[in-house]
């Protein structure tokens, strides 16, 4: 009896794009937790970061789904920026850790103008 989670195809045994669509969706509710939930900065990035992922996974499976190309290079421009995103942040977090000695975004509010 064949799962219902995949089909068989010439290839062998592959997976559904659906259930990849319901995995990144319950990454990103994860993601949103965290980031709505934690107030560590670095917690917050992690979050962020999985939610970045959750939604490559979605671009790859819907590229599976219609077997083109176009959602593999928008995983590539996603990552190109969150590479960008996590190196100023993490530049910008390392910097205000050395000043405070906290990580906690509630007590950065003294930064305000």
């Amino acid at each position: 009896m064949i799962p219902l989670i995949a089909q068989v195809s010439a290839d062998g045994l592959q997976v559904e794009p659906g259930w990849y669509m319901a995995l990144a969706a319950v990454l990103f509710a994860i993601g949103a937790t965290g980031l709505l939930l934690r107030r560590n900065a670095l917690v917050m990035f992690m979050s962020i970061e999985l939610m970045l992922n959750a939604v490559n996974l979605t671009f790859v499976a819907v590229d599976s789904g219609l077997g083109s190309l176009e959602g593999q290079i928008s995983v590539l421009f996603v990552m190109v920026v969150a590479a960008a995103e996590v190196t100023v942040g993490l530049a910008i977090i390392v910097a205000v850790f050395r000043k405070r000695a906290t990580a906690s975004v509630d007590e950065l509010s003294g930064l305000k103008g």
